[in-house]
């Protein structure tokens, strides 16, 4: 019984990091959402970049939980996203469906590569040059 027990202490802890960090991350994006109409764009970007970073530092579990599950998980938004892209198509706006589609992913994949590149360059600094 001790072993239930704190495996469900565990997962208890492990929860309470998500809400914690989801908290915020849906508060942003509602912030953002009042003040743009391409606020999925932004909050997707901006998601892909913090998720880029947090792949690039060193691995640590709480924090993967508070703020790429939790916080990243409740900023980003993929079904909006879809949504707009068929509620376009629908319209008979193909050719914008399509640009939104490509620029997120081209916005998004180039923000999580930034962010992968800052984390390792975070994790790992460089040498300090020695002049002669």
């Amino acid at each position: 019984m001790p072993e239930q027990q704190r495996s469900l202490t565990a997962e208890l802890q492990e929860l309470f990091l998500v809400a914690l960090g989801a908290v915020p991350g849906a508060l942003l994006r509602w912030q953002v959402a009042l003040h743009g109409s391409d606020h999925h764009l932004l909050v997707n970007v901006l998601g892909a970049a913090l998720l880029g970073l947090l792949a690039g530092l060193p691995a640590a579990p709480r924090r993967q939980l508070l703020i790429g599950i939790g916080f990243c998980g409740s900023l980003t938004t993929f079904s909006s996203w879809m949504l707009e892209a068929m509620q376009l198509i629908s319209a008979g706006k193909i050719l914008e469906a399509s640009g939104l589609i490509c620029l997120t992913l081209g916005l998004g994949l180039g923000a999580a590569a930034l962010g992968l590149w800052v984390g390792q360059r975070v994790r790992r600094p460089t040498p300090p040059r020695s002049e002669p």
